[in-house]
């Protein structure tokens, strides 16, 4: 599972509405030949990032060479159950990754197109939001 290592702040703002427009950083396949990339806005949990991780290596036996291009450095606080108003806020549940539709989440190389499709369709099915299979421009 993913997260990081240490931050700044242990407790972020929600900061809602950060996600307007669309991605121009990481929107383009960089890596790797095939990538999948988001069509909605999402905050994606680093368990859905390693659901979806698995389900590519599994389903490719490990063959070819996969790159993860987000990671969940935003925590998310959760409060406990039956807690009153007031009493600050709760602690940190777990953390995500707030992404524009536009960015990329995935990437493979050394392996067939039919594969790697077949593969970012299992792992779509793992996330929030709905995705497309991209491929690269200069490979």
């Amino acid at each position: 599972m993913l997260f990081p290592k240490k931050t700044k702040y242990r407790k972020w703002h929600r900061n809602r509405g950060s996600l307007k427009g669309v991605a121009t950083r990481g929107s383009r396949v960089a890596f790797g030949t095939y990538g999948l990339k988001l069509t909605q806005k999402a905050e994606l949990t680093s368990r859905q990032i390693e659901a979806a991780r698995r389900t590519i290596t599994r389903y490719l036996k490990r063959g070819g060479k996969l790159w993860i291009r987000v990671f969940p450095h935003k925590p998310i606080t959760r409060k406990a159950a039956e807690v009153p108003m007031g009493s600050g806020k709760g602690s940190v549940e777990h953390y995500v990754a707030s992404l524009k539709p536009g960015t990329v989440v995935f990437e493979l190389e050394g392996v067939s197109e039919t594969q790697a499709q077949e593969a970012f369709t299992l792992a779509s099915h793992k996330l929030p939001a709905k995705t497309r299979f991209v491929t690269a421009i200069h490979k």
